[in-house]
């Protein structure tokens, strides 16, 4: 770990903590990993039908400084949770956004909304937005609420979540979150236990289910940048709703096809990993604090892989005493 500008790490097996590293406490930005957050929240207000997935862009009122093309009007807030919205706005001008979609996406209006991934982040900015809309709450109040308070977030702090506007590109913020390492781990913990804390249900195991099953396999993720970083480090998340489902072959009960059998992950710029791996009954989250360490230094998907399988090494099996 000392070789690596990791800020803490944790590993999770069997609910218990395995191992530590680093500051644990210390709060920093999930950056992309928010999404998945968001995709968690999602879930209580899916099932009692405050939101509908199946609303288009335009019923929510997503409209944004660019208009809809008529194409893009059909999209649904499901084909925004998807990446596969067909919609190319530009988002914004600095951090990971892009004032420029087609260097990553294709040309606006060439894709049918739910056709196509594209990994961008308009679509998932804009379902922040719907979030709000349809269910009268601040993303925040409802991490607080929803997710914070029922598996006691240890270091949660409502003070310091904040929104990064995307003006003049977009009318949708970025809802960064700022969460500390063990806190991202219990809501690992709460993944791998399909939404129940200590007896009781904090998100429908359907909805779980619903955002870990593989929508998009490797083979189709764009930018084409994705698919060349599972070919070279062996990284075979596809995608999901909101989160990265490992893509491999569902093999017959009692059949293993390795230790990523299963897993699906959160993932941000930089070294933020909120990995569930059912195999091992395991959740490894990893944090580098990307505000404080320069771009060059980040933690790679290849170096966290490598990270993995020194952990899945380190298991005796048949060789303990």
């Amino acid at each position: 770990m000392k070789t690596q500008n990791t800020t803490a790490m944790m590993v999770i097996v069997g609910g218990r903590v395995l191992f530590q590293y680093g500051d644990v406490k210390r709060v920093s930005v999930l950056a992309s990993a928010r999404k998945s957050v968001l995709g968690m929240l999602y879930g209580k207000y899916v099932i009692d039908r405050t939101i509908d997935l199946h609303k288009t862009v335009k019923e929510i009122g997503l409209d944004d400084v660019q208009p809809f093309l008529p194409i893009e009007e059909r999209a649904t807030l499901e084909h925004l949770l998807m990446a596969r919205s067909g919609i190319y706005h530009p988002d914004d001008s600095g951090g990971s956004g892009v004032d420029n979609p087609e260097s990553v996406c294709p040309a606006r209006g060439s894709q049918y909304p739910g056709a196509f991934f594209c990994y961008y982040n308009w679509d998932f900015d804009a379902a922040g937005t719907a979030f709000e809309k349809l269910t009268g709450k601040t993303i925040y109040d409802a991490l607080e609420s929803d997710l914070a308070r029922p598996i006691g977030m240890q270091d949660f702090d409502r003070g310091l979540q904040k929104k990064d506007s995307a003006l003049p590109h977009s009318k949708h913020p970025l809802y960064h979150m700022y969460l500390s390492t063990r806190d991202m781990a219990r809501l690992g913990l709460l993944m791998l236990r399909r939404g129940n804390w200590n007896g009781k249900e904090v998100i429908d195991e359907r909805w779980v289910d619903y955002l870990t099953t593989l929508v998009t396999p490797v083979n189709e993720l764009f930018p084409q940048a994705f698919r060349n970083d599972a070919e070279r480090n062996e990284w075979h998340f596809g995608f999901g709703v909101m989160w990265w489902v490992w893509d491999a072959p569902r093999l017959p009960r009692g059949m293993s096809s390795g230790d990523l059998y299963g897993a699906y992950t959160a993932e941000g710029l930089g070294g933020q990993y909120i990995t569930v791996i059912p195999v091992h009954d395991m959740v490894v989250v990893h944090k580098v604090d990307i505000r404080n360490t320069p771009a060059q230094k980040y933690v790679t998907n290849q170096e966290f892989h490598t990270i993995l399988n020194m952990l899945f090494a380190s298991k005796c099996g048949e060789r303990c005493p």
